[in-house]
């Protein structure tokens, strides 16, 4: 993974009252932190930044933050969303490094046709992320299982996933992440066809 280069500007104010004023001013306030640091108060380009968080990493974006003098490793650790807008109302970045390993939550995407659907069956996803520990320029954009050879009743587990070299799950191995079912509402409908049928015949 990239670094994606990132503006920021040190605010002096904090509180509610500044916080307001400068997203109606079209900043969106934010804090840098982690270890080694003091906790910095920031403010970035709100535009800026959704744009970059709807890339292939999403959340897991590693940023190179600059502000002032400085210019470190971020992501971003949380973010605050108005519920009925949607717009961006603060976000905490977390400072990284290359060599200490961060946890992340990394989007499970599926590939191929699996032998169970064919047959009529439904593919079941248990999860549509999973928790990862890596160092953060080796997080993947997704893990990708492929079901093409599962059949009905068979399963996906955690043990089962292939994954990059220095990545690691932390769930159990036995813990199922797709399953594939038997499509009951399908066969109770062509149970009641067929019925019909004989009943007319």
């Amino acid at each position: 993974m990239e670094t994606t280069k990132l503006q920021a500007e040190v605010r002096a104010e904090r509180g509610k009252g500044p916080a307001r004023r400068l997203r109606a001013s079209g900043k969106l306030p934010a804090v840098f932190y982690g270890p080694g640091i003091t906790p910095t108060p920031l403010t970035v380009d709100p535009a800026e930044l959704e744009r970059h968080l709807r890339g292939v990493y999403g959340r897991n974006t590693l940023f190179e933050l600059s502000y002032g003098d400085a210019s470190e490793l971020a992501m971003v650790r949380d973010l605050v969303v108005e519920p009925v807008s949607r717009r961006l109302v603060h976000v905490d970045f977390l400072r990284v490094s290359l060599d200490r390993e961060v946890k992340a939550e990394v989007p499970l995407e599926t590939k191929g046709r699996a032998i169970g659907v064919v047959k009529g069956g439904l593919l079941n996803i248990t999860r549509r992320t999973v928790p990862v520990v890596c160092k953060p320029n080796l997080i993947p954009p997704a893990i990708v299982v492929d079901v093409s050879g599962i059949d009905l009743h068979e399963t996906v587990t955690v043990g089962q996933l292939d994954l990059p070299e220095g990545v690691r799950v932390t769930l159990p191995p036995e813990l199922t992440l797709a399953i594939i079912l038997e499509d009951k509402r399908a066969a109770r409908l062509a149970e009641e066809k067929a019925k019909a049928e004989a009943a007319g015949a």
